[in-house]
């Protein structure tokens, strides 16, 4: 039978993380954004739940739970508001380039130092090795780079990631402040590493083609799900609109144009949720994964320019006031569409191995999952 039913434990991790978001993201996004971060009794309260280990293998004392249970604990925080995911999970996706390239001693001695402290922050970053970036690597010393954007304010470690591994930078860089765009909760920096005399050295690199390609696949998944929360809201949110505004003696929802729209939103919710969890299972069993993670993200991001933009329309002018959250999902994202390489590197990845396998990219054997 196939069963596409979480198990039980998952199932409950949901429910807990719902109930959070809706409680202490939900009702206070707008004051997370003005302010560019997370108040203390939010990031305490976040730090209880102790989410931060939850992919950390168990003999380093983490819960070892994988990949499909983050994906969904991804969505319902993003439901609540996707800019303070990444400030209370600070590590975030830079676990995965450590994890996949320099393993478990690597984890041992990055990783696990900062997780007794709950306000570190590591950015992960993508370098690939051409021009297309804005990243100068000197030969194995150091990088040389102003990047516009990123989310944060402040950063203990920066991780680069590219094709051939990873490297570990924790000085020689600085966050100067910017005003940002989306995900303002997570705070907005322009971020320099070294200057035109010094490149920030490099503490520790791991050449690992195989784990930077696993890395960046997780990390696709990783946004991919925090996308997920924010166009699933949006279509809510824009559905329960349409139920209550009653036009020529009716709901908009029950026009006909109004009522396929929210339809075709609903499916691709839908549609790119099976997409995301099928690559978390794959991931979770050992499964070549990259292709299908990269497939994820760019329906992901199709998705989301499709919703966000349609779900503020439905309001009219006034869903492009603050006094409403439309406008916000609509820069969210549109931001984190722009991360892990952006969609150009993910249809790449994807086409490949499409082409290489000559034919559709097929779904592994979700509902095998262990219940």
């Amino acid at each position: 039978m196939f069963d596409l039913a979480l198990n039980e434990d998952i199932a409950m991790i949901q429910d807990v993380v719902q109930k959070f978001a809706d409680d202490m993201l939900a009702e206070n996004y707008r004051d997370f954004e003005a302010d560019k971060a997370i108040p203390e009794s939010v990031l305490s309260a976040y730090t209880n739940l102790g989410l931060a280990s939850l992919e950390i293998t168990e003999s380093l004392g983490g819960a070892a739970l994988g990949a499909l249970a983050k994906t969904i604990v991804l969505e319902e925080l993003a439901f609540g508001d996707a800019g303070s995911v990444l400030a209370l999970d600070g590590i975030g996706p830079a676990l995965y380039a450590i994890a996949e390239t320099g393993g478990d001693s690597a984890v041992q001695s990055y990783v696990l130092p900062l997780l007794d402290k709950p306000e570190a922050r590591v950015l992960l970053i993508w370098d690939d090795n051409s021009q297309a970036t804005d990243i100068e690597r000197i030969s194995t010393d150091g990088y040389r780079a102003t990047i516009p954007w990123v989310p944060a304010s402040k950063a203990d470690l920066i991780v680069v990631l590219d094709p051939q591994g990873a490297s570990l930078i924790d000085q020689g860089f600085v966050l100067n402040p910017v005003k940002g765009s989306g995900l303002r909760a997570a705070g907005a920096a322009e971020l320099v590493l070294g200057n035109a005399t010094n490149p920030a050295p490099v503490k520790m690199r791991w050449d690992n083609k195989a784990g930077a390609a696993r890395a960046l696949a997780r990390w696709q998944l990783y946004i991919s799900a925090l996308m997920m929360g924010v166009f699933r809201v949006a279509a809510e949110t824009s559905r329960e609109y349409a139920m209550e505004r009653v036009a020529f003696g009716k709901p908009i929802a029950h026009h006909q144009a109004i009522a396929f729209l929210i339809a075709d939103m609903r499916t691709a919710v839908d549609g790119t949720r099976l997409l995301i969890q099928d690559a978390a299972c794959r991931a979770d069993a050992r499964q070549p994964f990259e292709a299908i993670a990269a497939a994820a993200f760019v329906e992901a991001i199709e998705a989301s320019m499709f919703i966000t933009p349609n779900a503020l329309q439905l309001f009219g002018g006034q869903g492009f006031m603050q006094d409403l959250p439309l406008e916000k999902y609509m820069r969210e994202a549109r931001t984190l569409g722009l991360m892990a390489g952006g969609v150009d590197l993910a249809r790449e990845i994807a086409g490949r191995d499409i082409c290489a396998n000559d034919g559709v990219i097929e779904l592994s054997a979700l509902a095998q999952q262990d219940n």
